[in-house]
């Protein structure tokens, strides 16, 4: 049910976004909007308190939001209270956020190296990404995990690619033990 509410939300805004010609700004105002109730935990209480009215909740959303953000962005926030669907909010805006990069043909990729990656090194994964995959631009989150032991593992949406040494390993042993002594 919750990605449906997500889905049906996030498509509605960025329809909204495409039809009106703002999806650059419309994304960077949903970004920064997320980044705010991720911080302000206060505020998604306060939605979420049931003692407060409907119209109370939207008068904070207004007073927060109007002029600092699109007028079509104030009112979809608006919609949402209304509609008691704050909870919903981060995956209505993962799911707007998804559907803009898609639209744009850039993709995000995860990629988690054994031990930290250099600048150029960052940018030859990047480059052959690029080179290998229908995006024209990549948004690269890098991390570090030294249980890989070497190698790395990369995702893009549902595909991962797995060449760590720590999953190499496993598959010999896998393998080794499917062997059967005479």
């Amino acid at each position: 049910m919750a990605k449906l509410v997500s889905q049906t939300y996030g498509s509605a805004l960025f329809e909204l976004a495409k039809e009106e010609q703002m999806i650059d700004s419309m994304l960077e105002e949903v970004k920064a909007v997320r980044q705010i109730f991720k911080e302000n935990t206060d505020l998604m209480q306060l939605l979420n308190h049931p003692k407060i009215s409907v119209e109370e909740k939207k008068t904070v959303v207004e007073n927060i939001f109007k002029g600092r953000v699109s007028d079509h962005l104030t009112g979809f926030l608006l919609l949402i209270v209304e509609k008691d669907r704050y909870n919903e909010m981060d995956g209505i805006f993962d799911y707007f956020i998804n559907e803009v990069y898609e639209y744009k043909n850039i993709g995000v990729a995860y990629v988690t190296s054994a031990k930290a990656l250099s600048k150029e090194q960052e940018k030859a994964v990047e480059d052959r990404l690029l080179q290998v995959t229908k995006y024209v631009s990549f948004e690269m989150n890098f991390c570090v995990d030294a249980g890989l032991i070497g190698g790395m593992v990369i995702r893009i949406g549902d595909r991962v690619v797995d060449s760590s040494i720590r999953t190499k390993i496993a598959n010999m042993q896998k393998e080794l033990l499917k062997l059967q002594l005479a």
